[in-house]
């Protein structure tokens, strides 16, 4: 199979999805000519057309109501958002009417859109380019969340998102930009809500998302002559594949949630309540989340790299847990 960067994967994903279906569109700042500020939309103007991909005014909430505005009358908008941060500007039109609408309509209209934007720090973007606002998101009812970890799922999850009759919030970590992967050349969509376990563990169940997949089976791997630490990544937070959490936490009896977003009322204490409430006689500690610190993220990369979840800092966790 061939190898790709993950922002050509996703390149690949948006160019046949607009190939298979007319009614697809992508907008936003600098999508059309430019290709995109990360280059997630290169060249796709050229093959597909200005009323098909096409810039927009700065704007977010202008961009978020014209998403909206489309899905409503039959068209499956993909809008850019340059930075996550940036849908504060536009959140009316996603949370107050997107997410609600199917819903008081009764199911007589769909809102198959998707809010493609990135997240995360480690770029020294300082505290304005470099939230993770994913629960923020999953809090909604309405709204799907999708986290992708690999160049595979990067590129099948998109597609799978774009699919979907129901609003998407797909979220790609910019600090992957780069990371290579293989692709089939044959057509596929990962599923949402279909978890995916990274690597097998008796000993500690660890729920990493996005970027912290990657320093969670770093961490697994250093750890492997003490440790057997099963790594599962949930792909989707918006559905959530609980039973794969469960069956694993069943196996191990403890569980670590590792997020890169500040760990206060974060997704991983939502996973844990649900492990809780069905699980709480199978576990042999108490679980616990690794999350960023709860302060606006600094601007040094030194302070940065103090702000979120590294490597030794997974592994420190996992010591402490298996004296439990």
């Amino acid at each position: 199979m061939p190898q790709l960067k993950m922002i050509r994967a996703m390149c690949e994903a948006l160019d046949e999805e607009l190939r298979r279906d007319e009614r697809v569109c992508l907008f936003g700042q600098d999508v059309g000519e430019f290709g995109g500020v990360f280059g997630t939309s290169a060249r796709l103007q050229a093959k597909h057309g200005p009323r098909r991909v096409f810039d927009t005014p700065l704007s977010e909430a202008a961009i978020l109501g014209t998403a909206v505005g489309a899905a409503m009358s039959g068209l499956r908008p993909v809008a850019e958002i340059m930075y996550i941060d940036f849908i504060t500007v536009g959140i009316d039109p996603l949370v107050n009417q997107a997410a609600k609408l199917r819903y008081m309509s009764g199911g007589q209209m769909t809102l198959p859109m998707v809010v493609f934007t990135q997240c995360g720090a480690g770029t020294s973007e300082a505290a304005q380019h470099s939230q993770c606002l994913e629960a923020w998101f999953a809090h909604v009812p309405g709204l799907k969340v999708v986290m992708p970890a690999t160049v595979y799922d990067a590129k099948g999850l998109l597609k799978a998102a774009i699919r979907d009759d129901n609003p998407v919030i797909y979220i790609w970590p910019k600090l992957l930009y780069d990371l290579k992967g293989e692709v089939p050349e044959e057509e596929y969509v990962v599923p949402l809500g279909e978890a995916v376990v990274r690597r097998d563990g008796a000993d500690l169940t660890v729920v990493a998302t996005s970027l912290m997949v990657h320093r969670a089976l770093a961490a697994a791997e250093a750890l492997s002559d003490e440790i057997g630490i099963e790594v599962i990544d949930p792909r989707t937070l918006v559905p959530l594949d609980i039973e794969t959490i469960l069956a694993s936490v069943r196996k191990t009896g403890r569980l670590l949630v590792v997020h890169e977003a500040n760990t206060r009322f974060g997704i991983g204490a939502e996973i844990i309540r649900q492990v809780v409430e069905r699980a709480f006689d199978q576990l042999t500690c108490a679980p616990v989340v690794l999350g960023g610190a709860g302060v606006p993220m600094p601007f040094t990369r030194v302070l940065e790299n103090a702000c979120m979840p590294q490597e030794q800092d997974i592994i420190a966790a996992a010591r402490k847990m298996l004296k439990c």
